[in-house]
């Protein structure tokens, strides 16, 4: 295994400082393998400290100016800091230099989400949830989209599909029961309100939703 592959693997342990040991070594014997600085800036990420990680990216860019890693590495620093433009700007960049991961498609579409434009992040979100059938938030985002740009029919099954991945998702359950309560079934939406509050107590909009059709009945 190479300095540079124990380095990743120090990293996945959560072993700090033995990772920015092996990668800083790894750098210093090949310093014309971006990958080394890309590894490296993912450790400083990791570690908050963006200055020094865009950097990185950077530096390894000067090396590789096609490496799709580090431009997603830098919009997900920029989105870290709400520079939403330049986040998305370095997906698409990335998504041009070959990254198709569901990752990079649900940064994009939640980038674009933030910038108030669900029309655009739809796509982006459905093509997250496609390729990251597991993943309960990728989902729960795409049917929040969904269900934003009025589309409550189709939103219905996204919400079912993220609770059966992650039945304690509270939002979710809050979500299936507006559906519900648009379809005017008061019982079952009350059901699902009760779900969402037994998760998270503190569900405002769960609780008022429950105020709401009790006093209806």
């Amino acid at each position: 295994m190479s300095k540079l592959e124990q380095g990743i693997q120090f990293m996945q342990e959560g072993k700090w400082e033995d990772a920015a040991k092996l990668l800083t070594e790894a750098i210093q014997e090949e310093p014309k393998n971006p990958i080394g600085y890309v590894n490296f800036a993912n450790l400083l990420d990791v570690l908050g400290e963006y200055e020094r990680a865009v950097s990185f990216y950077k530096k390894a860019l000067e090396l590789d100016d096609k490496l799709a890693t580090a431009y997603y590495g830098l919009g997900t620093i920029c989105y870290e800091q709400e520079q939403y433009d330049d986040a998305k700007r370095m997906f698409e960049k990335a998504m041009s230099c070959g990254l198709q991961s569901g990752d990079v498609y649900f940064m994009l579409g939640f980038t674009y989400v933030q910038l108030d434009n669900d029309r655009l992040a739809l796509p982006y979100l459905q093509r997250a949830m496609e390729l990251n059938e597991q993943d309960a938030e990728a989902a729960f985002q795409y049917g929040l989209c969904l269900a934003r740009l009025n589309h409550v029919k189709e939103a219905k099954p996204v919400f079912e599909k993220v609770i059966e991945l992650d039945e304690t998702h509270a939002d979710a359950l809050y979500n299936l029961g507006v559906v519900y309560a648009f379809e005017e079934n008061g019982e079952k939406a009350l059901e699902l309100f009760k779900k969402a509050v037994k998760q998270q107590p503190d569900h405002f909009l769960a609780g008022n939703g429950i105020r709401l059709l009790e006093q209806e009945q």
